[in-house]
């Protein structure tokens, strides 16, 4: 069984995390800039087992696809068809950049650090990815 990854896209910086090799703890992994991330996952992948891929997936108040929608569905399909033995799932991520903001905010980090976009990025990569990771469980 390979890890599961989870990309929170942002159309200048995208947040990774990923799980453990048991796929027990998900962990912020890294902020790459956007026009980077396909080789970053290329380059990724080669070296670590990794299953599936969960793109978040914005939606507005209201259910309706954000505007980010028009970029993640290309970037799916292109995922798909460079990695077809990797699931790929778009998953809710309304409220996570909301999240992160509050959790960084609890957690004591300095009003600097607190501005740092990529530190959010990633840390709303690992609340998409928690919250896959518990939807999985309460199928089961």
């Amino acid at each position: 069984m390979g890890r599961i990854i989870a990309i929170d896209y942002g159309t200048k910086r995208t947040g990774l995390a990923v799980t453990d090799p048991l796929r027990i703890i998900a962990n912020a992994l890294e902020t790459v800039e956007t026009k980077q991330l396909e080789k970053y996952l290329a380059d990724y992948f080669s070296k670590n087992d990794v299953d599936v891929i969960v793109l978040g997936k914005p939606s507005q108040m209201n259910g309706q696809p954000s505007e980010t929608m028009r970029y993640i569905e290309p970037l799916a399909g292109r995922l798909r068809h460079a990695y077809p033995n990797k699931q790929v799932v778009l998953y809710d991520e309304r409220f996570t950049s909301v999240m992160a903001h509050r959790t960084i905010l609890e957690s004591g980090i300095g009003k600097m650090a607190r501005r740092d976009k990529a530190l959010v990025d990633r840390i709303s990569a690992t609340i998409i990815l928690q919250s896959y990771m518990e939807s999985l469980q309460m199928q089961q």
